[in-house]
Parts: structure tokens; sequence; C-alpha cells
């Protein structure tokens, strides 16, 4: 019978296996076959977030990739229909800025050199550059996602209905234009937005140093202000100080100028300035400066003290923990300096002075240092103040400072004229919708992101850029009549032309006008473009062309979506414009369910480098481990619930290592032993699910029991997203299965106890390997299915389980028939007697091999008893005692101690020692109540924390089950003490016995040796020496082979045969006395061994035919004759011996030279070892 099962290699790669899966699914078409197969079943939603295709993946494209590709391949398992689109963020930084260097873009001026529609060519050229390379990874990493169905936010489709959902906000009025100071790039030349700015702090050096502002009516008086910004200084308009702080008038006795600064501030003020000698004159408020003229550093805005500037301000923003506790405002070039010169109206907040351009050139008024970049001119002002006195500190500080996240380089916050969505106006909604979503982990959901929305400001979301969609609004050269476009159609309308419109972006529609409603000539189309994030944002309605190619009814089955995850970075982005335009357009959450997951980092915590390539390469990683093993490290990481993991090449290794390898050693154990029960029954092994329901051994209802709680649990927790619970328990019980049922039962399922319990635990085994390998299929795709292709042989032809992937197939339901927690606890008894005996052994120096005489296992609880009752056997055959007793009465053996958590009980304390304290003191002279309160404070806590360290061990066990007692009318609760058991002293040093306890658990182990147990001990090493040979030699366990032993020494003799027949029923192969081995039989392999003190020789051979010539010349004295006959006898094959002998009654009959030959089988010639001498 020819099994259809296929053989098992013994060391696999998987990397290798991987390749072949991936050529499998390419052949039958696997994911497009998935999608058809789901097609008629309910619509899950995933929306995924689109990334760039200028640069490659990295590790966290690859996490949150393995995160999308688990979480829809579940949702596709558990009967949903899941459409998978990848999509590109096609507009932005990331593409402006290489064609920006590709160009030599230095300023605004090359834009106009190269021209609009050049520009955006080269935009279009390089948009899609990796792409290939992205499908190749996302698809070498098993991520089933179509690319050929993708979405590009330069589409046509997309763009028209940003353009749309752009219309829908303007006319609920939350759009406006207005001056406000922003974050700029002046490499890009163009706005951030906060989130953006936010991104990318860096520690850096910059200038600290200390500017004059002399009074006007008293230029020996100055105000010190200090600044980390010297190119701010020539647009100063005023100065701010702190109405409730103290200042003080400082004189510098050798100069004679007097300084005033923060009280607080003074001395660091002294020391930084080097005044030799001062004296402080007077103190005020700060606000009884409010109002001084002060004589500005510069005459470039000199005109404008009419308007008020150039005075002290007082203002409450202003703080003294850095610098000289007074600050000074450029209105053009800080949030606060704009707010406090717009509200007390001393600049036109429309038009507030800004000289530097968005190059980050200085520019007129500021005549000379006109053409330095910003940072460049620090240096010159810092020269011109020094010159006339003004600069009086010059340092430097480190501090965290905001640098773009493409171009790397310094931002300044500068004031721009943008456009604004007012979400200020949405805040309560969005945080009314943030509750109603699931996040995991949902700290973030709580924390950082409410915080985020709660402090909300208004989103600038236009950009001045060339590259990216255009904002549809219209307008008059007075900016009076504004028209916003939401559609294609509507421009055609509205404009008037013919021209098919086959793309939006700028140099497509920004010659297209208006005619005005007013009289006011034509409509232009104002200059920016959207910001990329208002694009990514609206991708759940514009990845589907809303509402035009997608009709209302349609949207509402996949909107919200019932899915989406990335990066912990993205709460101030993708999540946070996601949630801004869902609130704005359809009052409604965008998504159901979130994962956020952290940061990967470099092995050394350090971010990841290319330039310090300081992380292996994901491709290297693949090749040499596998992408399932990368994935699972990444996806069984704190990374998960969105904390930082530092990438270990050794974290996946240790996956292939302690994972996969053991999963497939189970694997290739099950399929061994059923090709072997298939041989030896001569029927084929087919898969039984019924007998799940009829299993009587004890540990294979426990093992299917242990796998359908698993089930549960990680349909439970899969249902909520908690992806960090469920690996953990997947890889416990994938440890269960190797360590103890397999282990246990192994041989059983070779056939030692028949063929009917080999056939029940091989049901058994498959059943739950099957199961687990369909779970972990969701975490590791490649794996599962290549261990799947050979598992689906054990179903019949048609079964539903039998498909052409795993991957089509449904996780089931949990039986909560078979969910046996009973003989689940039963069997944690087993193992944590087993474990607590091997670290006992470990202590003690007494290998497993050598026996023990007995184990006395100590524990009060009934059930205990029952499990060391039903699991004897097993446990006395792990540990390998000859005696299990078990004793209740624990007080004989151990003893029961606490400690306590004096930070948890110290508060609930404080009412109890008020009482006492004021009982006692009332006899005690109020002098002497500090004394005697101190005192008493001591004796209170030594009487009740010594009552609590004196507790008996029946207090302590019943705290241990209830977590409640009463000491000294305190009622103490969980977290309050920390039980500990402990051997009493006569066992920790006890003569016979060796031992160890935990919480729940006391162990002894009877550490005496005899003769037996030496011989016992002998017998196993000897065993483990042939079962080395045999794995040397690289036999399988079928392989037709006989064993010969010679024991060079008595002991070693004695132990052998007193143990041979267990000997030989492990072996499972003849084991033969060496001094009977016949010459002629070949040696397969050898060796010479030692024991201690005993010597030995193991033979491994084939069998072959054996000529007994002394037994034959007895019989035939004619030696030529004799000899003869055995040219001619070898000539037969055992075969045709073995019939003819079984013909005649166990005699070979022939003839030589007319010569009748009989030979008996047994005595005169031999087939094998094994017939020959009965073993």
């Amino acid at each position: 019978m020819q099994s259809r099962f296929e053989d098992v290699p013994v060391s696999p790669s998987f990397p290798e296996e991987e390749r072949k899966v991936m050529e499998y699914w390419d052949q039958i078409d696997a994911f497009q076959r998935q999608l058809e197969l789901t097609k008629d079943l309910p619509k899950y939603t995933f929306y995924d977030g689109p990334p760039f295709a200028t640069g490659l993946p990295h590790y966290g494209h690859i996490l949150v990739g393995a995160i999308k590709d688990t979480v829809t391949r579940y949702a596709t398992q558990n009967g949903k229909h899941v459409d998978r689109r990848f999509g590109w963020d096609c507009h932005g930084l990331p593409v402006e800025y290489e064609i920006d260097k590709k160009l030599g873009v230095e300023s605004s001026a090359d834009y106009k050199r190269i021209g609009l529609k050049a520009y955006n060519d080269e935009c279009r050229g390089i948009v899609m550059r990796y792409s290939n390379e992205w499908r190749d990874i996302v698809k070498r990493f098993g991520r089933w996602i179509d690319f050929d169905n993708d979405y590009k936010t330069m589409d046509l489709t997309f763009m028209e209905t940003v353009w749309y959902l752009f219309k829908n906000i303007y006319e609920k009025g939350l759009v406006y234009k207005s001056s406000r100071v922003m974050p700029f790039s002046t490499k890009c030349a163009t706005v951030l937005s906060n989130f953006e700015a936010g991104s990318n702090y860096k520690d850096t050096l910059d200038p600290s140093i200390y500017v004059t502002f002399p009074m006007v009516d008293d230029e020996n008086t100055a105000f010190v202000a200090w600044t980390t910004t010297p190119w701010t200084l020539p647009s100063n308009l005023i100065i701010c100080m702190n109405p409730e702080l103290n200042y003080v008038s400082v004189l510098d006795e050798e100069s004679k100028m007097t300084y005033v600064v923060a009280e607080s501030r003074k001395k660091e003020f002294v020391k930084q300035t080097k005044i030799k000698k001062h004296k402080v004159l007077g103190k005020k408020k700060g606000s009884e400066f409010e109002g001084i003229e002060y004589v500005p550093l510069f005459t470039y805005y000199h005109e404008m003290r009419e308007q008020g500037c150039f005075r002290v301000c007082a203002e409450d923003y202003v703080t003294a923990d850095d610098g000289t506790g007074i600050v000074h405002c450029a209105p053009g070039f800080g949030e606060e300096d704009f707010n406090v010169c717009s509200r007390r109206k001393v600049i036109d907040s429309s038009a507030p002075p800004c000289p530097v351009d968005d190059n980050g050139n200085l520019i007129e008024p500021v005549t000379d240092f006109k053409g330095y970049y910003f940072k460049d001119a620090d240096k010159h002002i810092k020269k011109n103040l020094r010159d006339r006195k003004r600069l009086i500190f010059d340092g430097q500080v480190e501090h965290s400072y905001p640098f773009c996240w493409r171009s790397e380089t310094p931002l300044i916050y500068r004031a721009v004229s943008s456009w604004f969505i007012k979400v200020t106006d949405l805040k309560d909604k969005l945080i009314e919708n943030n509750k109603s979503t699931r996040w995991v982990p949902d700290s973030i959901q709580h924390g950082r992101f409410h915080n985020w929305l709660a402090d909300a400001r208004d989103w600038c979301f236009s950009r001045n850029r060339l590259w990216g969609n255009p904002i549809p609004l219209w307008v008059s050269d007075d900016g009076e009549e504004v028209i916003c476009v939401g559609s294609v159609q509507e421009l055609k309308e509205l404009s008037g032309i013919d021209e098919d419109i086959t793309d939006l972006h700028r140099d497509f529609i920004d010659h297209i006008t208006i005619p005005s409603k007013q009289g006011k000539g034509v409509l232009r189309r104002i200059p920016e473009v959207f910001d990329c994030w208002f694009e990514s944002g609206s991708m759940p309605f514009s990845s589907v062309h809303y509402p035009f190619s997608t009709n209302e009814e349609e949207f509402s089955k996949i909107f919200p979506g019932d899915f989406i995850a990335e990066g912990l970075d993205q709460t101030r982005g993708w999540f946070y414009t996601l949630n801004v335009i869902a609130t704005a357009v359809k009052e409604s959450t965008p998504y159901k369910n979130l994962i956020v997951n952290g940061i990967v980092l470099a092995e050394d915590g350090n971010k990841m480098s290319k330039r310090l390539q300081n992380y292996p390469d994901p491709m290297f990683m693949v090749e040499n481990y596998s992408a399932d093993a990368v994935k699972l490290y990444l996806l069984n990481s704190p990374i998960v619930k969105a904390e930082s993991l530092k990438f270990s090449e050794i974290g996946v290794k240790n996956v292939v290592k302690d994972v996969f390898l053991p999963w497939f050693n189970a694997y290739r154990f099950l399929i061994e032993n059923i090709k072997r029960f298939e041989e030896k029954s001569n029927e084929q092994f087919v898969f039984d699910s019924k007998l799940r329901h009829e299993a009587t051994n004890l540990l294979d209802k426990w093992i299917i029991a242990a796998n359908q709680r698993l089930l549960k649990f990680f349909r439970e927790e899969f249902d909520n997203y908690r992806l960090y619970t469920v690996i953990n328990q997947l890889l416990s019980f994938l440890v269960d299965l190797n360590k103890w049922y397999i282990k246990l039962n192994r041989q059983r399922m070779k056939g030692a106890s028949g063929s009917e319990e080999a056939r029940m635990s091989l049901n058994t085994l498959f059943d739950v390997l099957f199961s687990t390998t369909l779970m972990m299929s969701c975490f590791t795709p490649f794996i599962s299915e290549f261990l799947y292709l050979n598992l689906r042989n054990g179903f019949e032809d048609g079964h539903e389980l039998k498909k052409d992937s795993i991957h089509f197939l449904r996780i089931p339901e949990a039986d909560e028939t078979l969910l046996d927690d009973a003989i689940v606890h039963k069997v944690s008894h087993m193992k944590k007697v087993v474990e607590m005996t091997r670290s006992i052994r470990d202590n003690i120096n007494i290998p497993i091999k050598k026996p023990i005489q007995t184990a006395l296992l100590v524990n009060s609880n009934p059930d205990f008893a029952e499990s060391i009752e039903i699991f004897g056997d097993y446990i006395k055959e792990e540990i390998n005692a000859y005696e299990l007793l078990v004793e209740t009465d624990e007080n004989k053996f151990v003893n029961y101690s606490c400690d306590y958590n004096q930070r948890a009980l110290g508060p609930r304390l404080k009412d109890k020692f008020e009482i006492e304290m004021n009982e006692r003191i009332k006899d005690v002279p109020e002098k002497e109540h500090k004394k005697f309160k101190k005192a008493f404070k001591k004796e209170f806590n030594d009487n009740f924390y010594g009552k609590l360290g004196s507790l008996s061990s029946d207090q302590i066990k019943e705290y241990m089950v209830t977590y409640k007692i009463v000491v000294e009318g305190v009622e103490i609760v969980e977290g309050d003490l920390t039980p500990t058991k402990q051997l009493r002293e006569e066992y920790q040093k006890h003569e016979k016995f060796a031992g160890n306890t935990d919480r729940e658990y006391c162990v002894l182990l009877d550490k005496t040796s005899t003769e037996e147990i030496e011989m016992s001990y002998t017998s196993r090493e000897f065993l483990g020496r042939i079962q080395k040979l045999r794995k040397e030699a690289g036999l399988k366990l079928d392989d037709d082979i006989e064993i010969f032993y010679l024991a060079e020494t008595e002991f070693l003799e004695k132990a052998l045969n007193h143990h041979i027949d267990e000997l030989k029923k492990t072996v499972m192969k003849p084991l033969i006395d060496g001094k009977l081995k016949p010459a002629c039989y070949p040696e397969v392999a050898s060796t010479e061994f030692k024991l201690g003190k005993e010597t030995g020789k193991i033979y491994i051979c084939k069998p072959s035919i054996s000529f007994q010539k002394d037994r034959v010349n007895a019989k035939y004295p004619d030696a030529a004759f004799v000899a003869g006959f055995e040219l001619l006898f070898e000539t037969f094959g055992a075969e045709y011996l073995k019939l003819i002998a079984e013909a005649n009654g166990g005699v070979f009959k022939t003839k030589l030279d007319g010569q009748d030959i009989e030979l008996k089988l047994g005595e005169d010639f031999h087939l094998d070892g094994f017939k020959s001498y009965n073993f």
C-alpha cells in the first residue's frame, strides 16, 4: 500500500520551503482564489495607510504589514470577505525633496526657471520608483494584498473625491484663511503641520545670548532679555515680563550700568556676565514695568513705535526657568510673540513683520544682513550687537529643536498666510467619536491620542507647492468672491470649458478660470495645494471614488472601517487626519478597531540608520532565517503594544530554534509514525474527528482539552485584537505538545501498546497539531502552508478540510464539550512536580538517567493527591523514580512566612494610629508631645508589623485562599502580604532528602543510591550510546539492523543482563550478545565506550545469511563437497531459503551432485540474528 503522505526531511531549510510555497501560491493564484471563495460572505473593511514609493520598505513597514496581514487572514478565516488593496502616497515632501535635489533647486526662483509642467513631470516620473521592489518585498514576507487594484493619491478619481470632501467641509463653514506662525521648512520652502514638526526633534547646540534694551528715559538702566535665535532680533517689537514675578535692578559697579532681570535668575546672570562687583538697587513686580519704552536694537521698524512697539508688556506666559525672566518678541517668528502683538494691536495680524523669505534668507528692510541664511546671520548679528555694547553674554545651549523630517534641516516658526480647518469646532465630537473605538493598547487611545484631540488646534492644510492636489477654491482678484468646486463635472460647468479634464494637477487646471457671478471679471484658482495628510486622511472615501463610483448605500457597508493599524507616530498623523475628515464629513469615527505598534530600534537602542549600518538587512534575515521567523519575532514582542523593540538577529534565530524546529519535529514525528502505522497495519491513516470524543487515555483527553481551550482563547483574543496574548499561548501549547504529550506517548505512537492505541494516539496528535497549525497560519503563513500541504493527506478526498491551501479553511469554534478544565488542572500538577524534581536533581547533581528510590510530594490539597494517583506512572517515568509518596500534612515538612507591603498598608493604618495615639497622648505633658509621638510611632509600627511577621502557617494559608485576614482590627487584603513557603530547617540540610518548595508545591527526593540504582543508571547510559551511534550512522527507525554488544567488565554485564528486556523494548531492534555476532555480518557502525569504570563495545550490523560450516561438516564429512555447496548456498537469496524452509517444516532441502542435502533453519544456517537466537 502506497502512503499518501510525503517523506519529511530531517533538517528543513525554512527559507527554501518558503520559496516553494510562494511558487505554489503563484501556480494556484492563491490570494485571488481566496477572494473568489469568500466573495459572498459578509464584508470586513480594512484600510491600508498609503506609504511613499520613493524609498524601500524598512522594518517599520514590515512590522505593520505583518500586523495587517495577520488580522486580515484571521478575519478571512473567520468567515469574512476582506478586500486588501495597497495604496500609494504620491504627493508631498518625499517626492518633491527628491526632485529638488535632482534639479538643484535652491530657492523659489528655481521653480520659475524650471516651470510648473516640467517640475510636475519630474515628480510623476519618480512617484512609483520603487513600486516593483515594494511588491517583491511585501510578497516575500508572505503578505496577501492587491497591488494590481491599488489606489494612488495622484489618480484623478482619488483627487476628485478629495475635492468633494473639501467642498463638504467648506460649505459647513469650517474653512478659513489666516496668518499664523507655523512650522516652516526653509529647505523645502513649505509650511509643515504641527504633527510633522513634532516628529523630528533633535538635541542641538544653539547660541544663548543676553541683549540689553535700555530705557528711553534712563539709558544707563537696561532690561536684559535672553534668546537662542539672534536672527529674530532685527524684527523685535516688544519685550515681555511676567506680571507676578519679582524683578531686581542690578548695578554693575564697574560699568555703572543697571540691569533689570528676574530675581530668581540674578545669581546666574551675574555669574554668566562676569560682573565682578554688583549691588541690588531695588525690586519690583513685572506689572510695574508695563508700558516703559526702550531703545530698539535696530531701527528697521522704528516707525512702528507709534503703534505701541518698543515697550514693556506684562504677560503671564513668561517664565523664569531659564535666561533672565524677560523675553523679546518678534511677531513674525513666534506663536506667543504673534498672539501678544496681535492682541495688543501693535501689528496688523494679517501682515506681521517677517523679514525672512521662503528659503530662510533675511530680506528687506533688514538691510545690514540681507541675503544671509538665517542661521548664518547669527554671527553677524551678534558681532553688530557686541560692537554696540548691546550684547553682554554670548554662550551656547544644548536643547531639543525641531528639524524638517524630510530634509533634516532646522525648522523656523514663521508667520505665513495659510488656509485652516476649524478643528476646534469639531473637538467635542472628535473626543466623543474616539471613545466609541477600540484601540490596542487602549492606553494610547485614552492617553496620548485623547490629549492630542483635547489640545487640538485648527489644521493648516494648505501648502505652497507645485506637486500636489490643488485646493479647489477659485477667488476673485479682490478676494471677496470665492467658489469651491467639488468635482470635475462642476469645474467644467462653472468654467464653460469643453475639453475633457483627465488630470487635476496644477499643470492641467491652473489655467482654467471661472466667470464671476458678481461682475468681478474671472475667478482664478488659489496657488496652494492640499497638505498630503489631507489626502491620506480622506483615504476611506477617496480610494473608492466616493460618491461618484461608490454610492451612499454601498459606502455605508464599508464605512467605518473594521480595522486599521499603523505606528505610534501616526497618533498625530494618519489616525488624527482620518478622524478630522470623517468627523467633519460624516460626524463619525473612520474605523472601529485599531492596533498601534511601537518603533523598531537598532539593537543598541538607537534609531536604525542606513548610514551607520546598525541593523541587519531585512532580506538577509529572510534568506537566512525565513520571513515567518522575522514576522513572528516582531509580532511576539512588546512592539505590538506600542512599546519600542531593540531588533536582534539572535531573537530571530531563536524563533527558528525554539519555535519552528520543535513545531516541525512534532510534525515530522507524526508523519513518520503514521507511515510506520500504515506499513504495519496495511491500511491508510485517515483522521477521524469523532475519536476526540471517544478518547479514554488521560493524556489524549488532556491535550485535546488543552487544544480546544487554546482555540477558544485564540478566537476571543483575536476578536479583541490582542495579538500579543495569542502568540504566547500558541507557543506555550507547542511546548506542551512536544515536551509532554509526544514525549510521554512516544512508544505508544510507535505501536508498543498495540495497533489501536497507536491509531488513537496518532489521531489525537494529528488533531491538535493540525488545529494548532491552522491557528498559526494567521501569523506564519509560509510554514503553516508547508506543513498543511502534507497534513491534508490525512483527510479523505472531498473533506471540507482538504483544500488547495490552509488559507482557504475556516478556523472553527471551540468544542465546549471537550473543555475539560479538571484534567488540564490535574496535568498542571504533574508538570509542576516533574519540573521541580528536575530542578532539585540539578541542584544536587543527580542526572535524570539515574533513578531515585523515592519522591515525596507534600500537598494538603485533595485534588493534588488525586492527580498524583491518576498520573503517578507518568510522573515516575518522567522523574525516573521507583516510588511516589504523597504526604498531606504539610506541617511536618514546611513552614509558612510572609513579607508585608508597608507602602500599601501605611495609609490604611493612619486612622488606627491617630485614634490610639490621641488616646495615649492625653496623659503626656504638652512639651513632651513631639518626643512622645516619635516614640509611639515606633512602638505602634513595631507592634503591628511584628504581629504580621509572626502570623501562623494556618493564618497565612487562609490568606493565600481568601486574600483576607484581620490583624489588630485591620483587614489585610490582596497585595498587602507576599506569602512564602520554606522547608523546615531539618529538611534543608537532610542527610537522606533534598527538596524544594514554591507557593503551592513541596517536593523531597531520596538522594541515596543502591546497586540497583547504579545498574539502572549504567543501562540507561548504555542505551544513550546506542541511540547516539544510530544517529551518527544516519540510520532511520525502520532500517533493518541488528545490534550486538560486548560488556568488558563484570558490573556492566550484570547491569545489562538485569535490564535487557527494557533495553530491547526501547531500541525496538534485536539486541544480541556480541559473542554471537556472525563473522559474515557487515558492520554499519561500531564504537568502544566507557561509562565511568565500565567499558564495552557496540556493533550495528545489517542482517545477512550465515552458513554454520562446523555443523554442516559434521553432517557431511566430505570437505570438498561442503566447500562446493557453500559456494552454491551463497547464491541463494534469503527469501528463497525462507520459502523452501517454511514449506518443509523449517528444513531447507536441495540436491548437489545427486546427493540429498537437508539444512535446518536456525541451526545449520541463519537468515538474521533475531530468528537465530530467538531474541
